[in-house]
């Protein structure tokens, strides 16, 4: 075990080391089922669902699977948006004992057949909008079940009466699917289905989820978590949010649950402490400021592109989100300008966390309340985490503040990727997984991530990190968003773009940017080229997809040398 120095800096009401029950996941839903029956559990829309329901619709899907066959082991899929439905299948297919495979429901129709083939999910429930591309997608897959549900399904009256007519606009849904055959109205199976009694046997080592990580690098890989380690990260994020009070407070559920990172921060931690979930099916900022000045959410687990969306509405000023106690941002690099800003907006605490899919997810965070704070570090490591700085081919440790690629241990960590054990024999080297991100520890414990190691700009020899010149980016008051990147440069191998988002009401040029850089960074580091856009590409979670403005400088590059060519 490496050494701990941040153990130094935790507050004495953070444990070190923590117990964890060996249970299946699905039993902190038949707990606070039991302590909390008549306490809200889910928030959509206008509907209230209490915890009592919420046990009884996730037995009821559960039982139903059953009758179709699925048996311990068997994969089944969620392809849905944050709605009750996908939070009662979740905890219906770990009740019958399968395995649940989360799949974004903006996934083309080849998207989506890699992953039901590469799972072999059985069932998938999904929204009646993706029936058309589910049924081309499940051709030599080995789906044998569709259920159908839609939003009407959980809104209140009158909403569920008028959301068909705006969905037929919005989409121009004629479709029609019928309770038969392979096909399954959800409607009709939490109309007809009784709970029967679950008898599945829990082992140590189950697997309750195959996560797919994003597929820069090549195709996705479905990341095999266990219900003990996800149950282990949750109780990490809950000594972590030792201030909070069982059954008390609110959770604003805006990252999908179909993020490793919205599960479980908000789907399980929950339900594990009995708290009230707010759903957000669809993300836009107008709607998430009303639902936190009318629902009041204690608790915001979010991402950068979301708090700086909110922060730049023009009539922020008009809602109240001073119910905000605690944030924890992951994804991404939070900016430290944002941080203050939401701040100073909430009253509460906005605090950067980093994680991975492979890690259940969250390693370390800076912490929220009490204990040493440190600006522009993703904190320390949680609970029973081990992490250490490492150079190539070795698991010695570097010294301090020398970058290195990061290295953790601990009981949240993935057994592996499914069907892929050269994938996995190359993830761990010596028993430490490698995150692949290079970063630095400092002599207090804490991390600093540099960048992902793939992401590293090598321009004339020299190692550039896109983090670092972001970071100056965002303090310009022009930029609302901001994004940096190595480009096909014929001279110096690559060379420095910067992709930008500029303020409603702002304007600055190349020049200007140029000149502001320049007294931050070092020449090398300045970005050679400046792109503005109304947008960025984003994962649904609001991470920036770098890779994707990378892939779109390749091609150009590529067919500008082929043009040359034939000239």
């Amino acid at each position: 075990m490496t050494k701990r120095p941040w153990l130094s800096a935790y507050p004495s009401e953070i444990p070190a080391n923590l117990e964890y029950e060996q249970i299946p996941l699905q039993d902190y839903l038949t707990r606070s089922s039991k302590k909390y029956p008549d306490k809200t559990a889910i928030h959509f829309l206008g509907r209230d669902i209490s915890y009592s329901e919420f046990h009884e619709s996730a037995l009821k899907f559960a039982t139903y699977l059953q009758k179709l066959g699925v048996v311990k082991g068997d994969r089944v899929a969620i392809m849905l948006p944050n709605c009750p439905q996908g939070a009662i299948a979740y905890y219906g297919i770990l009740y019958a004992g399968g395995i649940i495979v989360q799949t974004n429901p903006l996934y083309t129709e080849r998207e989506l057949k890699y992953q039901l083939s590469d799972s072999g999910a059985k069932v998938i429930i999904s929204l009646d909008i993706l029936f058309p591309r589910i049924s081309k997608a499940m051709k030599d897959t080995s789906l044998e079940h569709i259920i159908i549900t839609g939003i009407k399904d959980y809104l209140p009256f009158p909403k569920n009466l008028i959301y068909p007519f705006i969905q037929k606009k919005e989409h121009k849904l004629t479709v029609k699917v019928e309770h038969r055959g392979i096909h399954h109205l959800y409607t009709e199976i939490m109309k007809s289905t009784k709970p029967e009694p679950i008898h599945v046997t829990f082992e140590k080592g189950d697997l309750a989820l195959l996560q797919y990580t994003g597929g820069t690098t090549g195709p996705p890989k479905g990341v095999e978590l266990t219900h003990a380690n996800l149950i282990s990260n949750t109780e990490m994020c809950n000594a972590w949010l030792y201030k909070t009070e069982d059954g008390k407070e609110t959770i604003m559920g805006i990252l999908p649950f179909f993020h490793v990172y919205g599960m479980t921060t908000v789907l399980i931690y929950a339900v594990m402490k009995g708290h009230r979930m707010v759903l957000v099916p669809k993300f836009d900022f107008k709607t998430a400021l009303k639902e936190i000045d009318k629902q009041k959410p204690t608790l915001f687990p979010g991402a950068p592109t979301i708090y700086i969306g909110l922060l730049n509405q023009p009539d922020i000023d008009k809602y109240d989100l001073s119910s905000i106690k605690a944030c924890i941002s992951g994804s991404a690099a939070l900016p430290v300008e944002v941080k203050d800003k939401f701040e100073a907006v909430t009253g509460g605490k906005l605090v950067e966390g980093y994680g991975l899919t492979e890690t259940s997810p969250v390693v370390m965070a800076n912490f929220v309340w009490d204990g040493l704070q440190k600006r522009g570090t993703v904190g320390v490591p949680w609970p029973d985490t081990d992490a250490c700085i490492i150079g190539p081919n070795t698991t010695d440790p570097l010294p301090i503040g020398e970058i290195g690629e990061i290295a953790v241990k601990g009981p949240q960590v993935m057994t592996g990727y499914w069907n892929r054990p050269d994938d996995t024999q190359e993830t761990f080297r010596g028993g430490w997984f490698l995150t692949g991100d290079l970063g630095y520890m400092d002599e207090d414990g804490y991390f600093y991530i540099v960048d992902r190691k793939k992401d590293m700009i090598i321009a004339s020899g020299f190692n550039v990190y896109p983090r670092e010149i972001e970071e100056v980016l965002y303090e310009h008051p022009a930029i609302q968003e901001c994004i940096v990147a190595g480009v096909p440069d014929p001279y110096r191998g690559e060379t420095v773009k910067a992709y930008i988002v500029l303020k409603e009401g702002y304007s600055v040029t190349e020049r200007e940017l140029d000149e502001y850089c320049r007294k931050q960074l070092a020449a090398f580091k300045v970005p050679k080229q400046y792109d503005f856009r109304d947008d960025l590409p984003k994962t649904a979670v609001g991470k920036i997809l770098r890779r994707t403005l990378i892939d779109e400088e390749k091609r150009k590059f590529s067919e500008d040398k082929d043009s040359h060519r034939t000239s």
